[in-house]
């Protein structure tokens, strides 16, 4: 029964996430479209993108308090509906104005359906195997651009950038699927605190944990970001490829990132959850040259590489900042630092663009991406671990004492 469960909650976490990153990845290959029907520069329509990322932390911080307070069932289905909605929504949008507000709504709702779904999980799942779900986890996010390159391949070409959003709007069946089979976590059952007394005191006391893990979110979001977002514009502006190729390359990029992020997920089981990202790192920078290769028959092994390393040191992510969080506050800590991280990092995009404009795509996603990968490696290498800490302790402050536990101490 307690398997069944536990994999009911995963697969829920993980459709949510994937269909959030499949409705926010869709942009990224029509923004030249999209760009064109409302005569604005690129630039214009990148800007959606960065208003998306920041607001998600709008959406972390309240669906993480309603979550920690009233369970991880009823926030997250509430989550999905709302980012739904506004995905079909972005579909109609009749200018440059309404999309841009639509785009800021989305992110929201973007926002909410991570932190929710990854206490939901990583709570459902023995310690033992966190590493390994937590890269099946977070690689949704892969999964979900994968299946918006798919989608951009088969509707784009035929209907245009329009029903893109409307297929967008699919994950709302995703809450039928989490009302039948989904329990609430025994973890939250135990940890809760329904004094809001308590659980502000609690949040003063991790304010240092929270402030390195914005940092460390900070930093992954500028390496995920530096190095998908703009990849498939620099495939069609400089690598003159179209939308099939474009698409293909897209997908061999995400089943490396898919495969990084099992790999190095369970790695971090064994091993030690910093050991694994700081390898991933530097197997990324590794792969630059040939990921920005002038060849263009190179770039297939290129994307793969680079994501295979990027999505590998994500992987771990989930059940790091789980593991980190305090237990009365998992719903709203591991989420609302990861979108201030977001925020933080959403304008790699923008300069990214501008400096293409200058030195051309190559060379602007070679730059950034070295420069990102050196800072996430510096603060993963400054900060603690709590690998295999129970999830199941009362105090509100376990998380700020985790680092003295033996399991921290062994893979640190």
């Amino acid at each position: 029964m307690a398997d069944r469960r536990a994999r009911a909650a995963v697969v829920a976490s993980l459709l949510g996430w994937t269909l959030d990153a499949f409705d926010f990845f869709l942009l990224v290959f029509v923004l030249a479209p999209v760009a064109a029907e409302f005569h604005r520069p690129l630039r214009d329509i990148a800007l959606a993108l960065t208003v998306t990322l920041a607001l998600r932390p709008v959406g972390a911080l309240l669906f993480g308090l309603a979550a920690d307070r009233w369970g991880r069932r009823g926030p997250l289905m509430a989550d999905i509906l709302f980012y739904s909605a506004v995905e079909v929504a972005t579909g109609l949008a009749p200018g440059y104005r309404s999309f841009l507000l639509l785009r800021a709504l989305y992110g929201i709702g973007m926002g909410g359906e991570w932190g929710v779904g990854a206490s939901l999980a990583m709570e459902s799942v023995p310690a033992a195997r966190r590493g390994l779900v937590s890269g099946l986890l977070q690689e949704g996010y892969a999964a979900g651009y994968l299946l918006a390159a798919l989608a951009y391949a088969v509707v784009f070409p035929r209907w245009g950038w329009r029903p893109l959003f409307f297929v967008g709007g699919l994950p709302a069946l995703l809450v039928l699927y989490i009302r039948a089979r989904v329990p609430e976590p025994e973890a939250w059952q135990r940890t809760r605190l329904a004094d809001w007394r308590q659980y502000t005191a609690a949040a003063r006391r991790a304010a240092p944990r929270f402030a390195y893990l914005v940092a460390l979110m900070a930093a992954m979001n500028l390496i995920s970001h530096g190095t998908q977002d703009l990849y498939p514009t620099f495939l069609q502006l400089e690598r003159g490829l179209g939308a099939h190729a474009t698409a293909a390359i897209t997908v061999v990029s995400m089943l490396g990132a898919i495969a990084g992020g099992l790999v190095f997920g369970a790695f971090s089981d064994r091993r030690g959850r910093r050991r694994a990202m700081l390898l991933a790192l530097a197997g990324a920078a590794a792969a630059v040259p040939l990921w920005t290769a002038a060849r263009t028959a190179l770039l297939p092994a290129g994307a793969f590489l680079m994501q295979f390393m990027v999505q590998g040191a994500w992987g771990v992510i989930p059940a790091h900042l789980n593991e980190l969080a305090p237990a009365a506050l998992r719903g709203v800590f591991p989420g609302f630092a990861y979108q201030l991280g977001v925020l933080l990092a959403s304008a790699v995009e923008v300069i990214e663009a501008a400096l293409a404009e200058r030195i051309g795509y190559r060379g602007a996603l070679a730059a950034v991406a070295l420069v990102v990968l050196a800072l996430g490696a510096l603060v993963i290498a400054a900060g603690p671990e709590a690998r295999g800490r129970s999830f199941l302790g009362t105090s509100a402050s376990d998380a700020v004492e985790s680092t003295s536990q033996p399991a921290a101490r062994r893979s640190a």
